[in-house]
């Protein structure tokens, strides 16, 4: 094995508390994660009590309120975070990215009364969210789903099945998009459901290529009464607030591409200066001297766009079309440094005995959540063209 340590990534950051942040982020990753990351990947086991420890240490409340118990820190800062712990195992820095995707619409669309009473809980309490869109027949055309809520009285009864759920059957809580209204994007309203509520069911976890160790499932929803108190926004907003929550979700995804690509990075770099081939490292090599160097470029490439896009949200301006952007190469490139990784380790890069064969499975997903990296394309060109001629 590569004897060689890589080195932390240098990381242009605002305040002296945001570097305080990251280093006990990478002593968390470095004792708690890392060190257990393929033995429970390969057995998949979720890290549950570990998820306890990162609330605990305020890591699942980040980009939001310190009022409710979030850390009131920049998006520029929480997706750096994400960086860090996906590098360490992408379960954990994928699952704290959708445990805030899954606090966004209580957090923005909430009204007072549901943020005092829920959002504490949420950020720092210990629970773990999910996030309820897509379902069987709808992925990409998320306006057409059929997950149905209907008003009787007081409530809204859910009827329906959501699908490619990450955490579903084990979440504490859910945001759900179902339809309350006609056809179509307007006809969709949000809904926060607790993990417990009766009729709700999590079917058997996905046999994935890879992430083996975050529970991905189709969640059942069989006359799951909910209060109106719990619906999220108005009625018939939902899309929209799904929309909202994507766009800083696809930031999450891009952090997490890039700290997978980062730590496959590190793993072919250790391997290439240590493994010795006719006399001298294999690193001495130009073809592989360049294959390193192109990876590093679309690294930095991606860590700069995704923080690029991140300044713009904090600013408060329009952020979509640079989000997209941002997952788009920064997931393409983990695809591609992920497997030149597995090219410079040779018959060793196939085998589990080292990460980068986990790495070049775990990237590939990272291409199709959360938008897929065709619909990425059709969002940016929309923001560059207009809208599709019908």
């Amino acid at each position: 094995m590569p004897d060689r340590a890589p080195q932390p990534v240098d990381r242009q950051l605002p305040t002296e508390e945001a570097r305080d942040l990251i280093s006990l982020v990478r002593e968390i990753a470095q004792r708690e994660i890392a060190p257990y990351a393929a033995e429970e990947e390969d057995a998949g086991r979720f890290p549950r009590e570990l998820f306890g420890l990162l609330s605990e240490s305020g890591l699942l409340g980040l980009p939001y309120d310190s009022e409710y118990g979030g850390g009131d820190l920049p998006y520029e800062v929480y997706l750096q975070v994400l960086e860090e712990l996906a590098a360490a195992r992408l379960t954990v820095g994928l699952g704290v990215s959708v445990h805030s995707l899954a606090c966004h619409a209580l957090a923005t669309y909430g009204t007072k009364e549901q943020q005092v009473e829920s959002l504490p809980a949420m950020l720092g309490g210990g629970l773990l969210g999910a996030y309820c869109l897509s379902e069987p027949s709808s992925g990409s055309d998320a306006a057409s789903l059929r997950t149905k809520a209907v008003r009787d009285g007081d409530d809204w009864v859910i009827t329906g099945t959501k699908a490619w759920i990450t955490h579903g059957g084990i979440a504490d809580f859910y945001t759900v998009m179902a339809r309350t209204g006609g056809e179509g994007s307007r006809g969709i309203t949000a809904f926060l459901v607790p993990g417990d509520a009766e009729g709700l069911s999590g079917a058997a976890p996905e046999k994935k290529m890879g992430m083996k160790g975050s529970p991905t499932a189709q969640v059942h929803f069989d006359g799951v009464r909910v209060p109106d108190s719990r619906r999220l926004g108005e009625e018939g907003q939902g899309f929209a607030i799904a929309l909202s929550a994507l766009d800083s979700g696809r930031l999450g995804i891009a952090a997490c591409a890039i700290g997978v690509a980062q730590a496959a990075l590190d793993e072919a770099v250790a391997y290439a200066t240590s493994r010795r081939q006719f006399g001298r490292p294999i690193a001495d090599f130009q073809g592989l001297r360049f294959m390193l160097a192109d990876m590093a470029t679309r690294i930095e490439a991606g860590r700069a766009l995704y923080l690029s896009a991140a300044r713009l949200r904090d600013a408060g301006r329009p952020f979509s079309k640079q989000a997209a952007m941002a997952k788009l190469l920064c997931t393409d490139s983990a695809m591609r440094v992920t497997t030149d990784a597995v090219q410079i380790l040779g018959g060793y890069g196939y085998t589990a005995d080292f990460p980068a064969e986990r790495y070049m499975r775990e990237a590939k997903v990272l291409q199709i959540v959360e938008g897929t990296n065709q619909i990425q394309r059709m969002v940016i060109a929309r923001h560059l063209a207009g809208p599709e001629s019908r």
